[in-house]
């Protein structure tokens, strides 16, 4: 399969929502320590992006949709933000909505031309950094084989199930990322 990044549009909207509905698998992953969204705030919230949408004002470009080149399936989504845009400090991140697509490369060449279009939109950014969780092994061998080193290790930081894990983060140099490609 191969996939590319776009834009959301408004046509993706019930997609979206029925992909992050609160039930979904991926929510075990990606943060399950912080509060689950409910399936009435996700509502609330598409209601607001229809909103933006029908207002004609820009949409935020901080995340693109993750889709199948072949037929535009949404099948998930990069993202960025700023942990301190006065310092150029960076974060990505990505979601693989549907488990069907899991374990197949998809956030590998997802998170491989997200991190070439966060470089060339943000020219003065010398690294890009990511931060997950030690329970999901999924995004640190994702990390490590896009060359994301691990910068800092913060030992039993989240909790989740009654249990503790390490918040784990990694980072990657302009220099190091173009040296790779």
């Amino acid at each position: 399969m191969t996939i590319k990044l776009r834009s959301m549009i408004i046509d993706d909207l019930k997609k979206y929502e029925e992909m992050n509905h609160p039930d979904r698998l991926f929510h075990e992953f990606n943060g399950p320590y912080f509060k689950r969204e409910s399936l009435e705030e996700l509502q609330d919230r598409i209601k607001r992006m229809y909103n933006v949408f029908n207002s004609g004002k820009p949409v935020k470009n901080h995340c693109k949709m993750i889709v199948d080149a072949s037929n535009d399936d949404l099948i998930g989504e990069v993202s960025w933000y700023w942990k301190s845009e006065e310092t150029k400090w960076l974060e990505i991140g990505v979601v693989i909505f549907n488990e069907i697509y899991w374990g197949r490369g998809i956030g590998y060449e997802a998170m491989s031309l997200w991190i070439d279009h966060v470089f060339t939109i943000f020219p003065d950014l010398v690294r890009i950094g990511l931060t997950t969780w030690s329970g999901n092994e999924r995004m640190i061998k994702l990390s490590e084989k896009l060359g994301m080193r691990q910068e800092a290790c913060f030992r039993m930081a989240r909790t989740y199930n009654g249990n503790y894990y390490d918040s784990v983060s990694y980072g990657i140099l302009k220099s190091e990322w173009s040296m790779s490609r």
